[in-house]
């Protein structure tokens, strides 16, 4: 069963940087597509970008273009989020998730989540 754990959060001011990780155990995440998704205070969970097993990108939201980066390095069974430029708007708790394609809805394997407050 695959577990996921992601790391690198916390509390950042506008404008600053934050990498979050999304570490792998129970299987090796090469074959999984992985999406990385926010819930902020009082709304719904919404999908940031995706990455499947080939590197292919979908980004899941506009304000991803140009401000977060998706990568992977399948050697430590980890993949990351690089998010640049924070803004206070995506002050949320992120998540990534796994499966063998992406989806926008339902992927099958979830982290816990890890909150990002962007404030001064």
């Amino acid at each position: 069963q695959l577990q996921l754990v992601e790391s690198g959060g916390g509390l950042v001011q506008p404008g600053g940087s934050l990498r979050l990780s999304c570490t792998a155990s129970g299987s090796t995440l090469d074959t999984y597509a992985i999406g990385w998704f926010r819930q902020a205070p009082g709304k719904d969970r919404d999908g940031v970008v995706c990455m499947d097993s080939s590197g292919g990108i979908t980004n899941l939201a506009d304000y991803v273009e140009g401000r977060f980066l998706i990568s992977r390095d399948n050697a430590k069974n980890t993949a990351y989020l690089q998010m640049n430029n924070l803004r206070p708007e995506d002050t949320a708790v992120y998540y990534c998730a796994a499966d063998f394609i992406c989806a926008e809805y339902g992927m099958d394997f979830w982290g816990k989540g890890i909150l990002v407050t962007v404030s001064s």
